[in-house]
């Protein structure tokens, strides 16, 4: 009976490569949400994505909670030209999900057009059925 408790566990942690196809797409979808967003400049769609508990670390900045970023975002006046992503690497487990890639973003500010190259991690938590971000943190690429 010793063995039973580790079987079990194992087999409960084994993936589930049909719902990893769903949640992956499921991923890609929201992040493609999360660019157009910032792009048009959709605080509802931010609002949607973004978890009550939502910590974001940018370079030069201190980490803001959800409410500091939505903040910072509606005051800032400049919504992005360029919000895209690549080499994205979605991994799947259980209900928490990691989204890591490249983010090239690029807006003007008072005039002069400001471009960010970041290398970014994004924590994704399903609660109730949705994918809400938890983190997101960024990193200057080299």
């Amino acid at each position: 009976m010793t063995f039973a408790i580790p079987i079990l566990v194992a087999a409960m942690l084994q993936a589930n490569p049909a719902q990893d196809v769903v949640d992956v797409a499921a991923l890609t979808a929201l992040e493609s949400a999360w660019n157009q967003a910032h792009i048009r400049g959709d605080v509802q769609a931010l609002e949607r994505l973004w978890a009550a508990d939502l910590v974001v670390v940018v370079p030069k900045m201190k980490p803001m909670s959800r409410a500091e970023a939505m903040k910072m975002t509606l005051s800032a006046g400049a919504w992005f030209d360029r919000y895209d992503s690549s080499d994205l690497r979605v991994r799947v487990y259980g209900d928490t999900a990691l989204v890591t890639g490249r983010l090239v973003r690029t807006r003007k500010m008072t005039g002069i057009s400001v471009e960010d190259v970041w290398l970014f991690t994004k924590v994704y938590v399903r609660t109730a059925g949705e994918w809400k971000v938890v983190a997101f943190h960024t990193s200057e690429a080299p």
